[in-house]
């Protein structure tokens, strides 16, 4: 089963206080950064402090541990690969590619990434990529684009860049703009979701930068929490309470979800009767209920939840 994402915490990799930070905090997943969080001066000498926290022995809680490379559009990203995978790529699980335009730039790295675990002695393929959706361009490649490897594990909307690439009115990065009287961001969520789930990715949503607004930051990730997105980024060890649990499904839900399984295997068996459709709690459920019920007792599992007995 693919890891749970329902919090994705980011942490710069230029900050030895964010990383200690880091270490403890309970979210799914967490991204060591060279990209927009790291200042261009320190990038290189960011690569090495990042090898070392990933090959202490302090260790991480988050199961899942990432590191943002930079973009193709920057010079760095050929040594971000080479200097950290050869460094601490048994300690990776995979590999974060931004402002991603075309399938072609998803191959690149994996062709790079490759090679560097043929040098390293890493076993081959192990590392997983993540891509994130930052423009109009590269949204009118997702489906490709989410068709391109098979490392790819999950795409990941980058509000803030795509904003500006729409120009859209508003500085709060992963806030609605003033003045839109519905979602502004439906669309592009919408795209990259459907474009995920038709490749057997999981859809990350980006993050909420007002990190004293858990009230925003809720309203935000409920929104996408709606659609179907397994998580979201987070920026701040208050928005990972709240990450974690609008992206689990309400123990009600789960425990119905489990019922309605439960009863639907016993109706359709034939010592049941072999019948294709059944009433749970009042409702009508057949074969499509069922998969929505196996789809959100699916999620709830991999959560950790446990229904009630």
């Amino acid at each position: 089963m693919t890891a749970t994402r329902r919090t994705v915490l980011a942490v710069p990799g230029s900050s030895d206080r964010f990383i200690a930070k880091a270490r403890g905090l309970g979210v799914d997943a967490l991204f060591l950064d060279l990209e927009d969080a790291v200042a261009p001066p320190v990038k290189v000498e960011s690569r090495q402090r990042i090898v070392a926290a990933l090959t202490s022995p302090d260790g991480f809680a988050a199961p899942l541990v990432t590191v943002r490379v930079n973009g193709w559009e920057s010079p760095w990203t050929y040594g971000d690969v080479i200097e950290v995978v050869t460094g601490a790529g048994a300690h990776i699980d995979a590999l974060l590619l931004p402002k991603t335009q075309s399938a072609a730039q998803v191959q690149a790295l994996d062709l790079l990434l490759t090679q560097v675990e043929h040098t390293a002695g890493l076993p081959l393929g192990r590392i997983g990529l993540e891509v994130q959706i930052e423009d109009a361009v590269g949204l009118l490649h997702v489906n490709e684009i989410a068709a391109s490897s098979p490392r790819l594990q999950s795409l990941v909307y980058g509000p803030g860049d795509f904003m500006a690439s729409l120009g859209m009115g508003g500085l709060n990065v992963g806030a609605q703009p003033a003045g839109y009287p519905a979602d502004a961001f439906h669309h592009v969520l919408m795209s990259i979701l459907v474009a995920a789930r038709a490749h057997g990715l999981q859809a990350i949503d980006g993050p909420f930068v007002a990190i004293r607004d858990v009230d925003g930051f809720r309203r935000s990730a409920e929104l996408s929490a709606a659609l179907g997105y397994d998580g979201k980024w987070v920026l701040h060890p208050d928005q990972v309470e709240a990450g974690n649990q609008i992206y689990s499904p309400r123990q009600a839900d789960f425990d119905r979800a489990l019922k309605i399984m439960s009863a639907y295997a016993a109706a359709t068996a034939t010592s049941g009767g072999a019948v294709g459709a059944i009433v749970v709690d009042d409702e009508m459920v057949d074969e499509a209920g069922v998969k929505l019920a196996a789809a959100i007792a699916a999620r709830g599992a991999a959560a950790g939840m446990e229904g009630i007995r």
